[in-house]
């Protein structure tokens, strides 16, 4: 019983933040139950409170990360830098709700978030990354890639939308072009968001099942189950061909979609030198176990 008390206390410190604010009826309900003993035995049959308290404690990370993003892109814009971050991964990796938490209070008018179509006749035609340039950061802008010129390097040969020789060309020119976009400043990231066959089976029937999500599948998708091997060996294939010292593969284990927008986020910030960082209350170091650099081994997506 004390420590119930002890947690809605610590939950209550955190009402007067707006993101807190929703979870205040909830709480309110939860007091009322622990007037009965029946009441807290089904509290604490479905953990409820144990749910809430890690659900608030994830809203207050999240936001203290997003003030720092926020002081990242005015460092940004005040400097005339020049941000890409590609958002890389296997089909319902979350890579879309972490650009969410990424944009979500950020100047619309310092960053795009780019998630082209299927190329045109006349792009297919032009030199590959001829579409994906046009849409590279200005100076004094983070441009965030929801998918990018690495479609060549997995979707495009597991579902045979290029040829062997243009996937081949591709592998050889990827590294000298990113290398050409380092040396002339622009501060590249790439991330690869890594996800278990299991979970992305559950996400994609989660899918099936809201209405509001339907709009997320794909025939792409509907084959991404029985297309798992050959993914996996494109993959590492574009991790040991386009994994270099000057422009790495960050692996986001992102089996916790929670965890993996919160980890991505710190990576970015303990990453990039912008003025005003607040190391001395918020924890910008991103837990090693959920967001590492590729090294070459198997990885757990197997």
């Amino acid at each position: 019983m004390k420590t119930i008390f002890q947690d809605l206390e610590y939950l209550s410190s955190y009402i007067k933040d707006n993101k807190a604010k929703k979870v205040i009826k909830e709480l309110e309900e939860h007091f009322q139950a622990l007037r009965s003993k029946s009441g807290l035995k089904q509290l604490l049959g479905k953990k409820k409170l144990a749910k809430i308290t890690r659900n608030v404690k994830y809203e207050q990370e999240l936001v203290n990360l997003q003030v720092e993003l926020i002081k990242l892109q005015n460092w940004v814009y005040e400097n005339k830098k020049r941000v890409m971050i590609i958002f890389e991964g296997r089909d319902a990796a979350g890579k879309g709700g972490a650009i969410k938490r990424f944009t979500q209070y950020l100047n619309p008018r310092k960053f795009r978030v780019v998630a082209l179509q299927k190329p045109t006749e006349v792009e297919t035609g032009q030199f590959y990354f001829q579409r994906y340039f046009q849409h590279l950061p200005n100076p004094g802008e983070i441009v965030f890639f929801d998918r990018s010129w690495y479609n060549r390097a997995i979707v495009e040969p597991v579902f045979n939308f290029c040829t062997p020789e243009q996937y081949q060309k591709f592998m050889k020119e990827v590294p000298e072009i990113e290398h050409a976009l380092i040396d002339d400043g622009i501060i590249l990231v790439k991330f690869w968001f890594s996800i278990s066959k299991e979970n992305q089976q559950k996400r994609f029937k989660e899918r099936m099942s809201n209405p509001l999500k339907h709009w997320k599948l794909s025939p792409v998708d509907q084959k991404a189950q029985e297309m798992w091997d050959k993914v996996t060996h494109y993959k590492e294939e574009m991790f040991s061909r386009s994994h270099t010292g000057f422009s790495p593969w960050i692996i986001v284990d992102s089996n916790d979609k929670k965890r993996a927008r919160l980890e991505s986020i710190r990576y970015i910030l303990s990453n990039i030198d912008y003025e005003g960082k607040d190391n001395a209350h918020i924890n910008l170091h991103h837990d090693p176990d959920i967001v590492e650099r590729y090294h070459r081994r198997t990885h757990d997506e197997h």
